[in-house]
């Protein structure tokens, strides 16, 4: 039988390949929000860590087939008594506890204010900015949760997010000109660039939103804005969310290809896209539960920014909102402008004349401001962040691209220095990973949880936590993630094709001369399992989830009977995961750093200086071209088919496919499309 593996992520549907496959799930995470005083400084160049790519593929997350005891052993003990662990639980339930990190504003004045005048004029001529700019972005597609090189192309939320710190802090910004398009990115990654559009207007600087291309994620983004301006051309698809599921078992079946799947866990649906020619009941509530908690956020949050009721503007995007028109009669929008109206709208505002032009600094120049010219340096005590994006895997491959995602050799590198050094007094584990390598995720399990047991570790989500990205965040002491996290549950699904029908139609015929019972397992793809093999294989998936799920109890300090309960192959949102014990405090970033500062015990109003250790190494094609991420994305698709090709894996863990889509006539909500992006994705 030919093995197979499901690659899926949260946000997209299955990718398939030729390889045995066992699919555990982890659960969805929260993540927090922006800081007032910190500064990341990076005397470290490591390899790039890519951004997960939300809408095709998923990478896809491995078990090993058993845990050595020591896997189990925290720094000190392996045992906790019963009263130990209740002690936790009841600390962890307590998320008021945890400081807020929301950003209070302080203008600069003074001689602080002379100085940062003096520091502007000595800077680099690349990081000056003339006095009255504004600073303006365009927020659109793709957008990582990774630090960027100078060379790289494309959006990186920490960069975004510095952005708006330091032009509320900049006399030289004036304020904020935001043109947002259709965002490739999770709900997490939205929710934090949010927040800092909020703590950026308590600088009381104006902030203004230019959409010409609208859905659900761009109008929630741009409700945090004072003003919102559309063309009168603009595209409007405010028409809800939806939630899908495609399904291959029909398909299959007519070809002559018979998945052979073992699921553990009743809401564990991965092995459904092969098997099922519908959605199961479990599948069916468990996806409602996650539309209801997003599409609820929605409306709750634009009704609140609005200054609507929830009902009414429900009611308003039930009648079909395409009319830019009707979209200002209600107060939705500002006013109805082209982009030159809205600049001469600015120069007006800001006392330029009409025929001088408007000062206007982009993000990319602006991303190379440092924050030491601001004044916005941070203290002596040091904060590791150490960024996890991607699947995961042990080590890197040579027909990899270097920035194939989270090597496991490279993160416990990092680890081991942190531990081993005393300049840093918390670490911050940032995670955006919906899985990979189990072997790999638990090797980075016991090394975050030698590193809490000496100096505070503080586990932040991004987007997705699923599967070994939830893995990594269990070993922390708190975790930290956004409402919308969506975190993969714990569960399994294990199984492979049988070929035989298939063989039999193209005439092919395969022979296997074998020794040992099971010798023929995983190789004889021609026929089905034996009774005995199957036997094997559903133990062997049983044990898998087992221990899975007996350390996600162990790390979060829960009975396993009570994570049984929100195990069984389950996605929740980050705000049903925090009710349940998975997550400890809703927020981003900023939040993870005011609890690191909690932890060492140091004011909340004292800076602290983040020490990246996840810098960008830019490769050759990106060095010359300034695109290389075009380039290498081709390259790894074909050198991804060759891997899956030659390495075999054992049991594979990854979160369930899940695609977010609108009614608004897009490629991807079409069935046909999703399953042609299968297809394309297992290539």
């Amino acid at each position: 039988m030919s093995k197979i593996l499901l690659f899926q992520t949260v946000h997209s549907t299955a990718r398939i390949h030729p390889r045995t496959v066992t699919s555990i799930l982890s659960k969805p995470l929260i993540i927090p929000s922006v800081s007032k005083c910190y500064s990341p400084i990076s005397p470290f160049h490591s390899i790039s860590l890519p951004a997960l790519k939300h809408h095709f593929h998923s990478p896809s997350f491995s078990f090993p087939s058993s845990f050595s005891s020591r896997a189990f052993d925290d720094s000190s003990s392996s045992i906790e008594t019963q009263n130990e662990k209740e002690e936790k639980v009841g600390e962890q339930s307590e998320i008021e506890e945890y400081p807020s990190g929301e950003m209070e504003y302080e203008k600069i004045s003074g001689w602080k204010s002379f100085v940062v005048k003096l520091k502007m004029l000595i800077a680099f001529p690349w990081q000056r900015v003339r006095k009255g700019s504004v600073l303006t972005m365009k927020l659109r597609g793709q957008i990582s949760d990774q630090l960027k090189s100078r060379f790289s192309s494309g959006l990186s939320l920490p960069q975004i997010c510095e952005n708006f710190v330091k032009a509320a802090y900049d006399p030289r910004i004036s304020g904020v000109y935001l043109h947002i398009e259709p965002l490739n990115c999770g709900w997490g990654k939205v929710e934090e660039i949010r927040r800092h559009i909020l703590n950026f207007k308590k600088s009381g600087k104006f902030i203004i939103a230019y959409i010409p291309a609208c859905g659900e994620k761009e109008f929630y983004l741009a409700c945090a804005c004072e003003e919102i301006y559309a063309p009168p051309s603009a595209y409007f698809s405010l028409y809800g969310l939806t939630v899908q599921a495609s399904f291959l078992g029909g398909v299959l079946e007519k070809i002559g290809i018979e998945p052979q799947v073992q699921r553990i866990g009743k809401y564990k649906s991965a092995g459904d896209q092969l098997t099922r020619k519908s959605m199961s009941e479990e599948n069916c509530e468990m996806l409602t539960s996650l539309l209801d908690n997003i599409y609820g956020n929605w409306l709750d949050v634009v009704s609140s920014s609005k200054g609507k009721k929830r009902e009414d503007v429900e009611n308003f995007i039930n009648e079909g909102v395409y009319e830019v028109e009707k979209l200002k009669e209600e107060g939705f929008i500002t006013n109805i402008h082209y982009d030159d109206e809205v600049i001469s709208m600015l120069k007006e505002r800001l006392g330029v004349q009409k025929d001088k032009k408007l000062s206007m600094v982009d993000y990319k120049k602006y991303s190379k401001v440092r924050k030491w010219t601001l004044g916005l340096t941070g203290g002596k005590d040091l904060i590791a962040v150490i960024r996890a994006t991607g699947s995961i895997s042990r080590v890197r491959s040579p027909l990899s691209s270097p920035s194939s995602g989270i090597i496991a050799e490279q993160i416990i590198e990092k680890i081991r220095s942190v531990r081993e050094s005393k300049r840093y007094k918390a670490v911050i584990i940032r995670i955006d990973s919906p899985g990979g390598d189990a072997l790999a995720s638990d090797l980075m399990w016991r090394e975050i949880k030698l590193l809490a047991a000496s100096k505070p570790v503080i586990a932040s989500m991004g987007d997705v936590a699923a599967s070994g990205g939830y893995y990594m965040a269990m070993a922390a002491q708190t975790i930290v993630a956004e409402n919308l996290t969506l975190t993969g549950s714990i569960g399994v699904v294990t199984g492979k094709f049988n070929l035989g029908k298939l063989y039999e139609k193209i005439g092919f015929n395969k022979e296997v001369i074998s020794r040992g019972r099971y010798a023929e397992l995983l190789a004889a793809e021609q026929r089905p399992f034996r009774p005995d093999e199957a036997e094997l294989f559903e133990k062997s998936a049983q044990n898998a989830y087992k221990q899975f799920r007996d350390k996600a109890a162990f790390s979060r300090s829960m009975p396993v009977e009570k994570m049984e309960e929100v195990a069984q192959g389950r996605v929740w949102a980050g705000k049903d995961a925090a009710s349940r014990g998975l997550v400890d405090a809703i927020g981003g970033l900023s939040r993870a750093i005011a609890i690191a500062k909690h932890k060492i015990k140091i004011p909340q109003d004292r800076p602290v200086t983040l020490v990246e250790l996840s810098r960008p190494s830019p490769t050759l094609p990106e060095v010359l071209s300034g695109i290389g991420s075009s380039i290498v994305g081709v390259d790894r698709t074909v050198k991804e088919l060759l891997q899956d090709l030659t390495f075999s894996d054992g049991v594979q863990a990854r979160v369930d496919g899940i695609m977010f889509q609108r009614f608004e006539g897009f490629p991807d909500a079409t069935p046909l499309i999703s399953l042609i992006k299968d297809y394309l994705s297992s290539l």
